[in-house]
């Protein structure tokens, strides 16, 4: 006999949606947005405050990743400035970690504490890494970054891979004059390194314009290079950010491209963006943002905010203007975290 029991669909938190149907499962949350190092296409004159910051707290940052992970927010990452400038970040990893429904949690960072604080943020529940190294060169890597540190970077990379970090992604700035050179030097490291190397194609903000003129390189001609030698594009996850991911069969490592000036390039958009001030930012160079913070203070606030959160989004527009020049209000990446 038949049974008579009737099997109901598991409810699925509501989706992040916006005018475009286009639906949001990654949070870019920015932790400072104080950084030490002095990167020529970011903050080449070094981090300069405009009057105190008053940075969301440990409950505060609980509470915005709380209210976007019952959304439907499935991967989180912890940017800055620099996110290990905060000294409460590997309890703040714990915090976050233990949200029901996170699955993804991520750190973007410049790797100056990589080599002593790996093993902790892993322990606390970090699974992933994404560190910025921008030339292989010793020389050339202080040129850009400010920081004579490639070697302690390195061996934080090899800290990490020991802490059991085995998802970690290199960030890399593309640019003309500076480190293109190096593309073969790039390559053939990553031919013996399991890790996804991604070339991010310089973007222009408002205080940068002369840097951009001189150093743009546009990523569609390294796209074709790996094409024409052999790499097959890599199928996208749903939670996955910007970048097109290559593989090849002879290297251990990827290469990623992230392309902000390619055709289409924002309309799989599946993120968003709360700054370390508890500003929600619904593009990198938008007009400006929503402010959240006085629905953080409370757990009891979370309907508040998830609502508030989805309205916003109804003004999210479909792509950036990068094209014609505009930047938006974004002066430097490190306000927000890229």
């Amino acid at each position: 006999m038949a049974s008579s029991i009737q099997l109901r669909p598991v409810a699925q938190p509501p989706a992040l949606v916006d005018g475009f149907a286009r639906r949001f499962y990654y949070l870019r949350l920015s932790l400072t947005d104080v950084c030490n190092f002095r990167c020529s296409y970011c903050l080449p004159s070094g981090y300069r405050p405009d009057g105190r910051r008053d940075f969301l707290c440990r409950d505060e940052l609980r509470r915005v990743a709380g209210a976007f992970v019952a959304a439907g927010t499935t991967k989180i990452r912890l940017t800055g400035g620099e996110p290990s400038m905060r000294r409460d970040l590997t309890a703040i990893i714990a915090d976050l970690k233990a949200l029901d429904g996170l699955q993804t949690l991520v750190l973007t960072t410049n790797g100056y504490r990589l080599q002593q604080k790996a093993r902790e943020w892993r322990a606390a529940g970090l699974d992933a890494l994404n560190l910025s190294i921008d030339s292989l060169d010793p020389r050339q890597f202080a040129l850009i970054t400010g920081q004579d540190r490639l070697k302690e970077i390195m061996a934080g990379l090899e800290a990490a891979w020991d802490a059991g970090f085995s998802q970690i992604k290199i960030n890399t700035v593309l640019l003309k004059g500076l480190n293109a050179h190096e593309l073969g030097l790039f390559l053939r490291w990553v031919q013996q390194t399991p890790v996804q190397l991604r070339f991010i194609e310089l973007m222009q903000t408002g205080a940068q314009d002369d840097y951009f003129a001189r150093h743009h390189l546009r990523g569609e001609g390294l796209r074709q290079q790996l094409l024409a030698s052999g790499w097959q594009l890599k199928p996208r996850q749903a939670d996955a950010g910007p970048a097109q991911v290559y593989l090849h069969p002879d290297y251990l490592g990827e290469v990623g491209l992230i392309l902000p000036y390619a055709d289409g390039f924002c309309q799989s958009c599946n993120r968003l963006r709360v700054s370390a001030l508890g500003q929600l930012h619904l593009c990198l160079f938008g007009d400006g943002g929503i402010d959240l913070r006085d629905l953080l203070q409370s757990d009891a606030d979370q309907t508040a905010l998830q609502q508030r959160i989805q309205a916003a989004l109804q003004h999210k527009v479909l792509g950036h203007r990068l094209h014609s020049g505009n930047a938006g209000v974004r002066q430097h990446l490190a306000s927000i975290g890229g």
